[in-house]
C-alpha cells in the first residue's frame, strides 16, 4: 500500500560532482525518484546555519509517494546520505547532505530496533523555518498530526512579525 511522506533536504557543503549545496539538494531531490514518485519539490531556499555549521545551507522539501515502510525508507534516505559522501560526525555540524522524514500520511509513527530513534512527525520540525518554508510552499494543507494544525498555520505562526517590547 503506498503512502505519501514529506521529506526535508539540507546542504551546506559542496559536492564534487554536484557542486554548491543547492545544486547538492537538487540532484538529491532528483535521486528519491528510486524509491517512489516524487509528486512535487519546493524551491530550494538559503538558510542560516544552525548549530556546529558553519556554512549557510540550501534548504528543500519534496512530496514522495511511495510503497516504503517509514524504517525502510529512513535506511533509504541514509543510504542516499552516505552516496552522497555523508559522514558520520558532530551533530548539527557541516554536511554534504541530510534528509529526513517530517510527515507520513499515516499520521505518527516511532521507530524500535535497527531505526532506533526515527519519529513521525519529525519531533523539532515545527520550530525550523527552513522545513516549514519549503514544506508549506507544496503541501500548505498538510496537518501535523500532533498539532492538528496544517503546514502553512504552523509557519505562518513561526515567521509571524512579533511587536517589540515595551
Amino acid at each position: 500500500m503506498s503512502s505519501l511522506y514529506l521529506i526535508a533536504l539540507g546542504s551546506n557543503r559542496r559536492h564534487g560532482l554536484y557542486g554548491p549545496p543547492p545544486q547538492v539538494v537538487r540532484a538529491a531531490m532528483e535521486e528519491f525518484a528510486v524509491f517512489g514518485t516524487v509528486l512535487s519539490r519546493s524551491p530550494v531556499i538559503a538558510s542560516a546555519a544552525m548549530g556546529a555549521a558553519r556554512r549557510q545551507f540550501a534548504n528543500a522539501a519534496l512530496v514522495l509517494e511511495s510503497d516504503l515502510a517509514p524504517s525502510a525508507l529512513l535506511a533509504a534516505c541514509k543510504r542516499t546520505e552516505r552516496a552522497f559522501g555523508r559522514r558520520p560526525g558532530q551533530r548539527w555540524g557541516d554536511r554534504v547532505l541530510d534528509c529526513d522524514i517530517v510527515l507520513w500520511s499515516g499520521g505518527l509513527w516511532r521507530s524500535g530496533g535497527a531505526s532506533a530513534g526515527l519519529a513521525i512527525p519529525h519531533p523539532a520540525f515545527r520550530n525550523r523555518t527552513f522545513v516549514l518554508g519549503p514544506a508549506a510552499a507544496i503541501a500548505p494543507r498538510w496537518r501535523d498530526p500532533v498539532s492538528g494544525l496544517s503546514l502553512s498555520q504552523l509557519h505562518a505562526r513561526l515567521t509571524r512579525p512579533r511587536p517589540l517590547p515595551r
